[in-house]
């Protein structure tokens, strides 16, 4: 769900970093909750809060050397490392929602010291209260579609097959079955697309914002399903049921796989001003 990318990274690199990984209110729960069991980033110091006016911020002091542009566009090209990272990032996100509406910021954002990070926040402030309104009593859910895969067609322009050698006839009924086939495949290749849609339209019905994520096809594994819809939905905590119930209903009504995920801090929501 993070992005693994630098962001507002300074290049001092023979201090500590404040790392930020969310933003949440001041309030009393989470002025008061212990994060300093979690482990954050690798070879950082504890995690902690650095409260500024109505805002909290979750840090954590880190070695600024090992987050530079050179380090990380290295780390970048390792997938096991920077899931690793990805997965630290995530663990104090979670932890920081569990007591109350939290921002997540992108992975490795990144400050000189404490008083920049506070400066930051006091600089969005405005953004950040917004958010915070918006996901607060929230959560996002992820819903998957498919269809199934039918029996492989001919690639597109690919000619009838021959006979044997090449040059005589093909076999009688060949070019029919063909046709049948690939008609077969468009038609229902259009059935589950209008089936995704009419989804996605149910579910965006009753969820507070919606977001349309890139599809991928057939899904790796053998087992024949083809991906045609991947959203997530921002859906208050008190209709989770309904979620539950509908995404329900309308695999059974359609005859199709629906596959729901969450909840999820909802990372997909929190770029709107």
């Amino acid at each position: 769900m993070t992005h693994p990318h630098p962001t507002h990274r300074d290049q001092a690199t023979d201090t500590g970093a404040t790392y930020v990984f969310a933003v949440c209110r001041g309030t009393r729960a989470v002025s008061t909750a212990d994060v300093s069991g979690l482990a954050g980033m690798p070879g950082g110091a504890a995690v902690r809060l650095l409260l500024s006016g109505p805002l909290t911020a979750v840090v954590q002091t880190v070695p600024a050397a090992d987050f530079t542009d050179e380090v990380w566009q290295a780390r970048l090209s390792d997938r096991q490392e920077i899931e690793a990272y990805a997965r630290a990032h995530h663990d104090v996100v979670s932890a920081a929602a569990a007591h109350g509406p939290a921002v997540p910021l992108p992975l490795a954002t990144l400050y000189h010291d404490d008083d920049r990070a506070r400066r930051a926040l006091d600089d969005e402030a405005h953004r950040f209260h917004s958010v915070l309104k918006r996901i607060a009593h929230h959560a996002e859910w992820g819903v998957k579609v498919y269809e199934s895969e039918a029996p492989a067609a001919p690639e597109e322009g690919e000619p009838v097959p021959a006979g044997r050698a090449g040059s005589e006839a093909p076999a009688p009924g060949a070019g029919l079955a063909y046709l049948n086939r690939r008609r077969g495949v468009r038609k229902r290749r259009e059935q589950a697309l209008s089936v995704a849609e009419s989804v996605d339209a149910e579910l965006r019905a009753l969820a507070a914002a919606s977001r349309r994520l890139r599809t991928h096809g057939v899904v790796p594994g053998g087992d024949g399903r083809v991906h045609v819809l991947n959203a997530t939905y921002l859906v208050a905590e008190q209709r989770t049921a309904e979620l539950a119930a509908l995404v329900r209903a309308l695999g059974e009504r359609t005859g199709t796989r629906i596959e729901l995920t969450g909840p999820w801090v909802p990372y997909s929501f929190v770029g709107e001003g």
